[in-house]
């Protein structure tokens, strides 16, 4: 029988506020039993991170903890400061989502991993640094001796993450617990990350307590689940019985709620117009001068390619989705086509019109028509502004013909259009949630009734209910305004519920093109596999079963010039040219184009 590592019993939390008390966790009961991975699933608010925190002293002054925690059998709950601190990084770890706050950042990696393997075992020295070696080969980094003297800002985000872990896991704990541990990474890094955690309780036996809002890593990863909503577990059982047969009508508005690359799609699409494209992209380059250092006194200037030779047109009432990670140059494409960055060559046309940089006032005349929606709702609205404010400052701008009433008529009709109280109109943003205040980017941007909108990671920050009124809204004022929209994100499922097409970046340039349904049912181009093999898919069964394409490693760096050349190593070698090689478009099928790549075998993982 599996031995329990940890038993929670009506765990409650409760802070004192100066608006009074406020219950976070309620009663929350829950088991882990050794080697076993338990997933605490919820939205935001819903008490999931408190419940570990508090069960192991991780809180404030002013909060009050009752109920009962029991590791291996010994009450933990209410021991002195002191114990706690012994007893926390070596009995019990945490993995934080934010490695680099959570890392110290004036010290390297020896100096923190040094630092566990003296506080817990007293080991120092050239053992200690052995040790420390050790784990990084351990956790997958690569030329783990050189690694050791870097600080964490010199590391990417997975490997920040993946030292985060080797430092949790060396002290050999029997809990891990994993809060967040891959929402702030890629794709394919938060695969490999997920991987490593699997092997790593596997070989340990340790048990994972695995917090996180996404059903697609809990059905991968989890053999139990506990779904918690408002401070209570609404729900319990194994993986494969939650999953296939839900109880709880939140967990079953869950899974509805999720996005998936299989199945059917949750938003009804409007078929997009024919006739001439609205938006025409022809081989646009924004390139950044860098400088690096190079042991001169200032260092020396290297462009960085963050778009090169993209193009690609967009119909009316059509929305593109535009895919990769971090880095793609996703977001600086967007922001050249509406005119917030210089392109360094290339054509954008729009309505026919090419928007030239040096036509200022033609530029100006064009935003009316030209908007954009951006991720964190709260740092693109004016916290000074009430919400029918920001609603109307379009207004103000490209109608000065309305009065003040017929402004406020005008915002009143675009906020009912986006599912909020016109009551509403003179709150501020900090008086709203996050879902909210998302609806009123999207009425800001749709007030003027533009040709087009940049959707840049708009539902990204958002749980996935309210993620996914938002998708439905955008589809309903598609379908009413005629509204092309390019809809950046990192997420596919996503990008299949909203878009009719689809390009993928990598390193700046475009790898595939296509149909949505076509891409992510038959992807060709080796990037486009790994990360459709990367998402997490809501099924268990489908999770275990799915084929694994991995590409290891981080992202290389947009600087290193032969790096988007990667999928095509037969020019690059021998070729110091490389750089200005342009793989060849290929048309694989009507309408579906993929940039030339070495066969998929052939390719190296590396």
């Amino acid at each position: 029988m599996t031995e329990t590592v940890l038993e929670i019993s009506n765990l409650a939390v409760t802070f004192d506020t100066p608006d009074g008390e406020v219950e976070a966790v309620k009663g929350v009961s829950l088991t882990i039993g050794e080697g076993e991975c338990l997933g605490i699933v919820g939205e935001s608010g819903s008490g999931k991170s408190q419940t570990f925190l508090s069960a192991f002293g991780l809180t404030s002054d002013n909060a009050r903890v009752t109920g009962s925690v029991k590791f291996q059998g010994r009450e933990v709950l209410g021991l002195p400061r002191r114990e706690l601190d012994k007893f926390r990084g070596r009995h019990v770890a945490f993995v934080f989502q934010d490695p680099l706050t959570a890392l110290t950042p004036h010290l390297t990696v020896e100096g923190q991993m040094i630092e566990v393997l003296d506080h817990h075992f007293q080991v120092r020295g050239e053992a200690a640094r052995q040790r420390a070696i050790e784990w990084l080969e351990r956790v997958r980094i690569p030329e783990a001796a050189r690694r050791l003297s870097q600080y964490p800002h010199e590391l990417s985000g997975g490997m920040r993450q993946r030292v985060m872990i080797g430092m949790a896991m060396m002290a050999e704990p029997a809990l891990l617990i994993a809060d967040e541990p891959t929402t702030a990474l890629d794709a394919t890094v938060q695969a490999q990350v997920l991987d490593l955690i699997e092997d790593l309780r596997k070989d340990t036996n340790a048990a994972v307590a695995l917090i996180t809002h996404d059903m697609g890593v809990i059905a991968r990863m989890a053999q139990r689940v506990a779904v918690m909503r408002r401070g209570e577990v609404v729900e319990t059982g194994t993986v494969d019985d939650i999953y296939a047969s839900p109880k709880a009508d939140y967990t079953r508005m869950l899974l509805k709620a999720v996005p998936r690359i299989d199945g059917d799609r949750n938003v009804a699409l409007p078929q997009p117009g024919a006739g001439a494209p609205i938006l025409k992209v022809d081989d646009v380059r924004v390139i950044f001068p860098v400088r690096i250092k190079d042991g001169s006194l200032f260092g020396k200037t290297k462009p960085l390619r963050a778009v090169d030779g993209v193009s690609f047109s967009l119909q009316a009432g059509e929305t593109l989705g535009i895919v990769g990670e971090s880095g793609c140059g996703k977001s600086t494409l967007a922001r050249a086509v509406v005119q917030l960055l210089p392109r360094n060559a290339g054509e954008v046309t729009f309505l026919g019109r090419n928007l030239l940089p040096s036509e200022r006032e033609a530029i100006r005349k064009s935003r009316q028509d030209l908007q954009i929606i951006f991720q964190d709702p709260l740092a693109s609205l004016d916290p000074r502004m009430t919400l029918g404010a920001s609603i109307a400052e379009p207004l103000l701008a490209f109608a000065p013909e309305l009065n003040r009433e017929q402004r406020e008529e005008r915002v009143k009709e675009m906020m009912r259009q986006v599912g909020l109280d016109p009551d509403l109109i003179n709150r501020y943003p900090h008086e709203l949630s996050g879902g909210q205040n998302q609806r009123v980017g999207v009425a800001r941007a749709m007030i003027l009734k533009p040709k087009l909108v940049v959707c840049d990671e708009a539902v990204s920050a958002l749980d996935v209910s309210i993620q996914a009124q938002i998708l439905r809204l955008l589809a309903d004022l598609q379908r009413e305004f005629n509204t092309s929209f390019l809809f950046i994100s990192h997420d596919l499922a996503v990008v299949r519920e909203i878009s009719h097409n689809v390009l993928v970046l990598y390193l700046g340039r475009a790898v595939e093109y296509g149909p949505a349904e076509v891409i992510l049912r038959d992807p060709r181009h080796p990037y486009t596999r790994a990360l459709l093999a990367a998402a997490p898919t809501p099924d268990p069964e489908l999770a275990r079963n799915k084929p694994r394409v991995r590409l290891v490693g981080d992202l290389p760096s947009p600087l290193d010039t032969r790096a988007p050349l990667r999928f095509l190593k037969s020019r690059v070698i021998d070729n110091p040219d490389a750089i200005q090689y342009r793989p060849q478009w290929i048309e694989v099928a009507p309408g579906h184009f993929v940039a030339e790549h070495d066969p998929i075998e052939t390719i190296a993982a590396a």
